[in-house]
């Protein structure tokens, strides 16, 4: 008996709720069939409205979260990022075009029904959408064409240089040595002059020019610019067909014109400014170790007087010897200790290359290889 009175009070029960629930559908259901637009054949309500809200909501979350998923599986070693990356925002971009598409047709919109706007939208990307669809479809030939992709180091040719992290709908995000984020117009990619450092190789060649003073030995030159190679940790290879080479290449003015040749490493390659002063750094203490002299500016001047003084009184003054002419002396600086010696004989270029490249990680989705630029 008690059985049967709990089945009859949840059946009750469960009348009640049905009985609530139809009439609150009652009450709201004018609502959601209230009409909102109604223009040449086109009818729009309350509840359709909602229902295409709803669909581009979940197409929204949708893309999202398969753009994830992919990015985790293009973390994965062995897995070639750039095509991933490419995917996934192909992925990205069709779901949410056929969301829309989806949501017209829940709200009674027929995309047929868009032929009658076709002239409007292209008066618009005639006039102000112009720039935006240009980038929109630059884009997309970056990520189909493949020669910029995420991680490439690239060059414009307004002078920016950087790593390429994001390609977006309407730019290309490139960050700087300097930690700065710049937003780069796609279609500047597409019809600029771009220059990939890394786009099939790892490694490229520099140049880093130097000069010493006339009648230095030029084997000793080359001696030392070899050395300052060794000393460099950047260097890819220390002999061989991409070992460092020393070449004079021309007679200045007043100096001997060297330039030191040198691979790069992987690591290098995208810090060319730190390392082409790392290389100034260790050539000159290796020119300075085997006493190869630096050139410096010569001129002869012939002059009768110098601000009125002349004989001694003259050269004192040209010299700056303040003692000869009855002035104090300037103080002289002190001579730096062997420990600031040391502190100051810290190849800082070098050290902070290394530095970034040992705090790369997490690493940075590196979709590609790298070029190698050769100049002969």
């Amino acid at each position: 008996m008690q059985h049967a009175r709990a089945a009859q009070g949840l059946q009750q029960a469960g009348s009640r709720v049905r009985g609530v629930a139809q009439d609150s559908w009652l009450g709201v259901q004018p609502v959601l069939d209230y009409e909102i637009v109604r223009f040449a054949g086109l009818q729009l309500t309350v509840g359709d409205l909602i229902a295409a809200l709803l669909l581009m909501v979940v197409a929204i979350a949708g893309s999202r979260y398969a753009a994830r998923m992919l990015a985790r599986y293009g973390e994965r070693e062995g897995v070639d990022h750039a095509s991933v990356y490419t995917m996934s925002r192909v992925v990205r971009y069709a779901m949410l075009v056929i969301g829309v598409l989806l949501a017209l047709e829940v709200a009674g919109i027929p995309v047929s029904k868009f032929a009658v706007f076709a002239g409007a939208l292209g008066v618009g990307l005639g006039f102000g959408l112009q720039a935006i669809f240009n980038n929109f479809i630059s884009g997309l030939i970056l990520l189909f064409d493949r020669s910029i992709k995420v991680g490439d180091f690239v060059e414009l040719e307004s002078g920016v240089h950087g790593v390429v992290r994001d390609i977006k709908i309407r730019a290309t995000r490139i960050s700087t040595n300097d930690n700065l984020n710049i937003l780069v117009p796609n279609s500047e990619f597409v019809s600029g002059r771009v220059v990939n450092w890394t786009l099939e190789e790892s490694a490229r060649r520099m140049r880093i020019p130097f000069g010493v003073a006339y009648g230095s030995d030029k084997e000793l030159v080359k001696l030392a610019g070899l050395e300052a190679a060794r000393n460099v940790a950047f260097t890819l290879a220390q002999d061989g067909p991409r070992g460092p080479q020393v070449w004079l290449t021309g007679f200045g003015e007043s100096r001997l014109e060297f330039e030191l040749i040198v691979w790069l490493n992987a690591e290098a390659t995208r810090r060319p400014s730190a390392v082409h002063a790392a290389y100034n750094w260790a050539l000159h203490g290796a020119l300075t170790r085997h006493a190869v002299e630096l050139p410096f500016a010569q001129r002869d001047l012939h002059l009768r007087s110098v601000f009125g003084r002349t004989g001694a009184e003259g050269i004192a003054l040209l010299r700056g010897d303040a003692g000869a002419l009855g002035e104090p002396p300037a103080p002289e600086a002190p001579p730096p200790t062997p420990r600031e010696r040391a502190a100051l004989a810290d190849n800082d270029a070098q050290r902070d290359v290394e530095r970034l490249a040992q705090d790369a990680s997490p690493p940075v989705h590196m979709h590609g290889s790298s070029p190698r630029i050769e100049e002969e």
